[in-house]
């Protein structure tokens, strides 16, 4: 008999996490992929059925090191900082998605390049989960434009990330494109 104390999402989250059928990989996405809408373009099926839920990457921040010209602005990267942490959305994705998930994190044209980390999800540490960094970094960070602030603040809003860490977030990008206009 099911638990009646046990939320729903508690129990999908469980479901999403057993063995899968086929072989599979954990990601964690800390940018545009957080949201399983965003990422279902990508692989042109539903992920939502993949997330297993908002996770810590500890002693890491987020910064704009590189310059994308397919979103005219800097996009975001992880950097190794023991003093704070990233929020994102841990996957477990089918390995037949992996090709497709390195041609959109650009690994062909070497801009970013696959990292194996450990990350918290609840009260579950999760290691060797892929996610990617920047391949060559900018001196200086890069403001990201428009259209990418807002899928970027709007994934962060939507996946759950913690209130106190979309502000941060928030003040970054908006402090980054300020540096930009003066």
């Amino acid at each position: 008999m099911p638990d009646p104390t046990r939320s729903s999402a508690a129990r999908s989250a469980n479901q999403r996490d057993r063995p899968a059928a086929e072989p599979s990989f954990y990601y964690f996405a800390y940018g545009s992929c957080m949201c399983p809408v965003d990422l279902q373009r990508t692989f042109e099926e539903s992920t939502r059925d993949y997330v297993i839920g908002m996770a810590h990457l500890d002693r890491y921040r987020l910064a704009f090191n590189r310059r994308s010209d397919r979103r005219n602005c800097g996009v975001l990267d992880i950097v190794a900082d023991r003093s704070t942490h990233v929020e994102g959305v841990l996957y477990r994705l089918p390995w037949r998605l992996s090709d497709r998930l390195d041609e959109r994190e650009e690994i062909p044209t070497r801009g970013y390049q696959r990292e194996s980390v450990t990350v918290t999800c609840g009260s579950r540490i999760y290691s060797d989960v892929r996610t990617y960094s920047v391949v060559n970094k900018l001196p200086r960070e890069l403001a990201p434009n428009d259209w990418y602030f807002n899928v970027v603040l709007r994934d962060a809003v939507t996946c759950g990330l913690s209130e106190q860490y979309c502000w941060r977030l928030f003040e970054h990008m908006h402090a980054l494109q300020q540096q930009q206009i003066a």
